[in-house]
């Protein structure tokens, strides 16, 4: 399979250069696979047709081996389950949380660090079932990342 929607290769979907450089098999399970779909359907196909230009894809799909090997991710990663994705513009992030806050059903909604005025990157999460709305702010402190209510 190539596409799993209109805008996501399963390349993009599953490239992670850490996963390269150790040799992490990153193949999705089905029921993974089916959340992926799932998540590209509800979340970033119709922002990707709002925003009407490429959105980048930083992190989608991690196996839990691949999970294991980033430095600082949790055993409980909505990425490991095929859940949630990271995804990036040049400058247009706040456009990108504040579209996805407003009009889009999702799950967890993190403004990952940055400024006040922009994030460095969105992190989005969908669930087949449970959304929770939650809305956080990934911010650093003492080195370690923290995850307030936004």
């Amino acid at each position: 399979m190539s596409n799993i929607s209109k805008h996501i290769t399963m390349k993009e979907a599953t490239f992670s250069s850490t996963g390269e450089a150790k040799g992490i098999d990153n193949s999705p399970t089905p029921e993974h696979l089916e959340n992926m779909k799932l998540l590209a359907e509800k979340v970033f196909e119709p922002l990707r047709e709002w925003y009407g230009k490429p959105i980048k894809i930083n992190s989608f799909y991690r196996s839990k081996a691949l999970n294991l090997a980033i430095p600082g991710s949790s055993l409980t990663s909505q990425h490991s389950f095929g859940q949630a994705m990271d995804i990036d513009t040049t400058s247009d992030n706040k456009k990108l949380f504040d579209y996805i806050k407003a009009n889009l059903t999702w799950d967890q909604l993190i403004w990952e660090f940055g400024t006040a005025e922009n994030p460095d990157w969105v992190h989005v999460s969908y669930k087949a079932t449970g959304n929770r709305k939650q809305i956080l702010k990934a911010k650093k402190v003492n080195g370690k990342t923290v995850y307030e209510p936004f």
